[in-house]
Parts: C-alpha cells; sequence; structure tokens
C-alpha cells in the first residue's frame, strides 16, 4: 500500500468526527475544518471509481465518464454553495479551480519532477492546443465583466441571459473538444500506455489487459479531457488484470458522491462563520481553500507522475482540470442558478479575471517549449504565491 492510500484511509477518519462536530456543536470552525478534510479522501476515490467504470464502459463512454466526474467534487461544493446564495464564494471557486491548477500544480509537478529529472518532455502540440482552450475561456469570462463595466446600469437579467448564452457557447465548444480528442484526432492525445502504478496509489493509470487486449488511458487532449482507447495486440505488461466489478464500483461512486454532497453542505453551512472566526474573507476562502480540498486527490496524481518522469499525463491533467472548469463547470453553475433562483452570472470580481489572465500566460509562456525543469516550477509557484498574498490581503467589496 502507498503512502497516498495509507494517507487517504486515514482521512476517512474525519468523516465520522465531523458528523459528530455538526452534532455535539462543536463550533463553526470545527465543522468546517473536519468536514474539509473528509472530503479529500472521498474525492480520491469517486476519481478511481470513475476511472475503474471507464475501462468497462469501453473507449466512448469511458472517455465520456471521465469527462463529466472529472471535476464532481468541486461542482457538488460549488452547487451547494450557490443553493445557499454564497455567489461570491462560488465565482472565486471557479476562478481558484483555474488558478490553482494551472500554478499550483502544473508548478509542484514542474518542480518536483525537474529535480529527479534534469529536464522533462511534453508535447508542445497539445500544450499549443490547450493554451488556445484555455485563451478562449478566459475571453468567454472577461466579456461578461467587461459589459458591466462598460454599461451603466446593467439590468441583473440581462446581464443573466448574457452569461446564459456565453454559457451554452462554452458547452458546445466543451462538447467539440471530446469529439477532438476521442475521435476526429485521438492519435493526437496518445500520451503512452497507461500502467499500473502501485507504488503510487494512482488507480487512474491503470491497464486492464484481457484476452490479449490492453486498455490504455489516454490523457493528453487539447483540453486535457480524459478517453479511453482500446488498443488490440499483446499487452506490453505481463501481468494482466481482472475487469472492474461494474456494481461494486458503481456502489462505491454513488455512495461516495452522497457523501461527498453531505460533507459538502457540512462545509458550506460552516464557512462564513468559520472564515470570520479564522479571520478570512469569503474571496480568498473561494479562490484558495476550497479549489485545495477540492482538488486534493487530483494535485497528488499529477505530482506524482511528474516524479516518474509522465509529463505528458501530469500536464493533461493540470490542464485538463482547468478547462473543465471554465468550459463546464462555470457554465452548469450559471445554467443551474436559473434552477435554483439564484442570479449566477458571469460577472467575475476585476481582480479575479486578472489573477486568471496572468497565471494563463505565465503558463502558456513555460509550456509552449514541450519542455520543462525545476526552474519553471518555481516560477509557477512564485506566482501563485503572489497571487495568494494579493487574495488574502484584498479588502472585503
Amino acid at each position: 500500500m502507498s503512502t497516498k492510500d495509507k494517507i487517504l484511509i486515514l482521512l476517512l477518519a474525519f468523516i465520522p468526527v465531523s458528523l459528530a462536530a455538526h452534532s455535539l456543536d462543536w463550533g463553526a470552525t470545527a465543522v468546517f475544518i473536519t468536514a474539509a478534510c473528509a472530503i479529500v479522501p472521498l474525492a480520491a476515490w469517486m476519481g478511481t471509481a470513475t476511472e475503474e467504470l471507464a475501462v468497462v464502459v469501453g473507449p466512448t463512454l469511458g472517455g465520456l465518464l471521465n469527462a463529466t466526474f472529472g471535476n464532481a467534487t468541486e461542482l457538488i461544493i460549488a452547487l451547494i454553495a450557490l443553493n445557499a446564495g454564497l455567489l461570491d464564494v462560488v465565482k472565486a471557486s471557479i476562478t481558484g479551480s483555474i488558478i490553482g491548477n494551472l500554478l499550483l500544480v502544473m508548478g509542484l509537478s514542474m518542480l518536483l519532477g525537474g529535480l529527479r529529472y534534469k529536464e522533462q518532455n511534453f508535447q508542445s502540440v497539445m500544450a499549443r492546443l490547450n493554451a488556445s482552450a484555455m485563451t478562449l475561456a478566459v475571453i468567454a469570462i472577461l466579456i461578461p465583466t467587461a459589459v458591466a463595466a462598460t454599461s451603466s446600469g446593467i439590468a441583473e437579467d440581462t446581464m443573466r441571459t448574457l452569461s446564459s448564452a456565453v454559457a451554452v457557447v462554452l458547452i458546445v465548444v466543451y462538447g467539440l473538444t471530446l469529439l477532438f480528442s476521442m475521435k476526429t484526432h485521438a492519435y493526437l492525445c496518445e500520451v503512452g500506455e497507461a500502467e499500473n502504478e502501485p507504488e503510487a496509489g494512482v488507480a487512474s493509470y491503470t491497464a486492464a489487459g484481457k484476452s490479449g487486449q490492453s486498455n490504455k488511458k489516454v490523457d493528453g487532449a487539447p483540453a486535457g479531457f480524459q478517453a479511453l482507447e482500446g488498443s488490440q495486440g499483446k499487452a506490453k505488461s505481463e501481468t494482466h488484470h481482472e475487469k472492474p466489478n461494474v456494481w461494486l464500483w458503481s456502489g462505491v461512486l454513488l455512495a461516495c458522491t452522497l457523501a461527498v454532497a453531505y460533507e459538502s453542505e457540512l462545509l458550506v453551512e460552516s464557512l462564513e462563520e468559520a472564515t470570520e472566526v479564522l479571520g478570512l474573507t469569503p474571496l480568498f476562502t473561494g479562490v484558495i481553500l476550497v479549489p485545495i480540498v477540492g482538488n486534493a486527490a487530483e494535485h497528488a496524481t499529477a505530482v506524482t507522475v511528474a516524479m516518474k518522469n509522465k509529463m505528458d499525463l501530469s500536464m493533461a491533467v493540470a490542464m485538463g482540470s482547468s478547462l473543465q472548469i471554465a468550459l463546464f463547470v462555470a457554465p452548469v453553475l450559471v445554467l443551474a442558478g436559473w434552477i435554483f433562483g439564484q442570479p449566477m452570472d458571469l460577472n467575475f470580481n476585476p481582480f479575479e479575471l486578472v489573477a486568471v489572465a496572468v497565471a494563463v500566460a505565465i503558463v502558456n509562456s513555460v509550456s509552449s517549449d514541450g519542455r520543462s525543469d525545476w526552474l519553471e516550477g518555481a516560477l509557477l509557484l512564485a506566482t501563485y504565491a503572489v497571487l495568494g498574498c494579493a487574495f488574502f490581503y484584498h479588502p472585503v467589496a
């Protein structure tokens, strides 16, 4: 059992602790911290269950399953916060997830991978395609804010309608990236066969071999989305794995989803009071803390594979998660605002957009050449630290 697996098992203990903290009224801070810790292993298990089911259902459905549940934890937390009317936290979590994946995750991956290997390489073609998609996402979330800033007294309903139109466009683009990565240009997205990674505890990179057929995980789509492609022929590994149990992993996925929803509700209910006690603003909480909680397991995966000199996979995880947030999660939240009766739109805090634009610009700069080293990772982490300090001291609006 890997160190990561042991840590996740230990963190499962926070599930009953968070329930006790809520039931016995230990205070909002205790509930917030324990619920946050409980969500981390549940998110990891959701990812594992999704990957195991993707192996069973085949390339097309598997890719769609991965693309849909890739950021399920963040989406659940955001939906509950949206229903509670915490719009500022929801918007901050969107930008925070993008910034965190681009700067924190990619920075750690390049730094730790670069310390072990002098120089690491990845597909520059995919990096440029990812950069183009990310630039579109920035433009899409910038336009509504720009309209609000340059218009006097724009009606709230008008802004919501504009945001909904932009959301529909982004979802269409999301679908096109899936079509590109899984069908028309799947050959560009191949980053090598998935391997069993027992020492890293990365279940998402396991391959199942049966009757001379190996399942290959493709994780380098232009939008970084995950797809599964079956490859005929003899498996390179001598080890053959049995087909995952569909009912077992479906049950795990359902149970973890329900548990994440409940823990997220505890997290959101205690968020305002806890952050006030801790001296944190809703902006800092949404941009820094919430994304780290929701993405912790995915972060560990990206860093682990980078330290094994699989920078293509690491880049795909980091960039793919950011793009999925921008092209799928954010639009879904805008449309969900109509259902919940909440005025959710894409009119973000201007400073949040500046931070996203800065993150995208520096990532595009360091990744365009298809190589990385520890210094580039340090530069990304330094940028994240500067932005984190700015969000911490940013005054409450």
